[in-house]
C-alpha cells in the first residue's frame, strides 16, 4: 500500500553504486563481460545513474583493473556512468574513454586519509585541486566523495566542523555533488540533520548534496528518511547490498538499492526503477558471485530463485 509521508521529495535520484563499489572488494575476479552485463540490466531495470567503474591503479583496487575494457563496453547506454578517478592520471585514462562524469574521494579524517589514499587530509585535497579544475575544464561533471562523515575506526567521533571543513574545500574546488558516506555505518538520524545543518549553515546547499550509507548498526534506511525529510534527493544504494570498504574492516555493505526502493515506493516517491527487474538483476548477480543477496527485499521477493551456497 503507497501511503505518503508529509515534507519528502516527490522524486530521488538512485546514484546506482553496485557495479564499482559493490564489487571492489570481492575476493575473486568478476569477469569483465560479468560486470558488463550487470550495469547493463540495472539500467534495463531504470537506473538512471550507475558508477561503472574506477580508473585506480591495479595495485589498489586489482577488481577493478579493466577499467579501459568496462567502459566502452557499457558507453552506449542511456544512463549517467560516473567513474571515480584518484588523481591526473586516472582522470586522462577516463577522459579518452568519453567519461562525462568522474568522482574523487576525500576522506573527513586524517587517519583515513593515511589510509585509504596514503597522504595527509591537506595533502589529498592538493591532488584533487587539479583534477576536478580539469575536468572541469574540459565539460564534464565532478562528484565529491567525502568518506567518515560521522565516524571513523581509529579516531571515533568526528566533528561536524571537520566534516564541513572538507566538503567546502570541495566545492572551492568546483565539484558539482557532495556525497557524504557513513563509511562504517555509526550515523543515526539526529546526526545526519545536524551534520545537513551545520552544511547549510556553511553555505553548502542541500540540492548538491547525497547520501551514501552503510548498514553496519541497521540504520541505513532510518537515516536515507532522516536526510530526505531534509530536502535531500540523491542517495546512494548498491543492488543487492554489495560492497564494503577494503580500507575500513568493520564497514559491512552498503544499503541495498531494492531495499531503498521499497521504502520509497511505499511513500509514494518517484524512482523511475521497476523492483522486480532490479531484484532479478541482484539474483542474477549473486548467482554470479556464489552466495545469496544480503538484501532483505531481494530475499523476501527473489527467494524462489536465490542460488544456495554449496557446502
Amino acid at each position: 500500500m503507497v501511503v505518503p509521508a508529509p515534507d519528502l521529495p516527490a522524486r530521488v535520484r538512485i546514484h546506482e553504486v553496485g557495479a564499482r563499489d559493490g564489487l571492489q572488494n570481492e575476493k575473486s575476479t568478476v569477469p569483465t563481460a560479468v560486470k558488463a552485463e550487470f550495469v547493463r540490466r540495472l539500467a534495463d531495470a531504470g537506473l538512471t545513474t550507475i558508477e561503472a567503474t574506477s580508473f585506480v591503479h591495479p595495485k589498489w583496487v586489482p577488481q577493478l583493473a579493466d577499467a579501459e575494457e568496462l567502459f566502452p563496453l557499457v558507453s552506449d547506454l542511456p544512463a549517467a556512468l560516473p567513474v571515480l578517478v584518484p588523481n591526473e592520471r586516472g582522470l586522462d585514462r577516463a577522459l579518452a574513454l568519453g567519461a562525462r562524469r568522474v568522482a574523487v574521494f576525500a576522506s573527513a579524517t586524517e587517519s583515513f586519509a593515511k589510509a585509504n589514499l596514503n597522504r595527509t587530509l591537506d595533502e589529498s585535497l592538493a591532488v584533487f585541486e587539479p583534477v576536478v579544475r580539469r575536468a572541469k575544464d574540459e565539460g564534464a561533471h565532478v562528484r565529491g566523495y567525502v568518506s567518515m562523515c560521522f565516524g571513523d575506526p581509529w579516531e571515533g567521533a568526528v566533528p561536524l566542523h571537520q566534516v564541513v571543513g572538507v566538503c567546502t574545500a570541495l566545492r572551492d574546488m568546483g565539484c558539482d555533488e557532495l556525497s557524504l558516506g557513513d563509511t562504517i555505518g555509526v550515523a543515526t538520524p539526529g546526526h545526519v540533520l545536524e551534520l545537513l545543518s551545520a552544511l547549510n549553515e556553511q553555505g553548502v546547499p542541500t540540492n548538491v548534496i547525497g547520501v551514501h550509507f552503510h548498514d553496519t548498526y541497521g540504520q541505513a534506511l532510518a537515516n536515507t528518511l532522516a536526510a530526505l525529510q531534509h530536502g535531500v534527493t540523491t542517495v546512494d544504494a548498491s543492488a543487492g547490498g554489495l560492497g564494503g570498504c577494503p580500507f575500513a574492516k568493520s564497514a559491512t555493505g552498503n544499503l541495498a538499492t531494492e531495499d531503498l526502493v521499497w521504502m520509497l515506493q511505499g511513500l509514494g516517491i518517484d524512482t523511475g526503477v521497476d523492483l522486480g527487474r532490479l531484484v532479478a538483476t541482484s539474483v542474477w548477480m549473486a548467482e554470479q558471485l556464489g552466495r545469496p543477496s544480503p538484501s532483505r527485499t531481494v530475499r523476501a521477493l527473489g527467494k524462489t530463485t536465490q542460488p544456495h551456497k554449496e557446502q
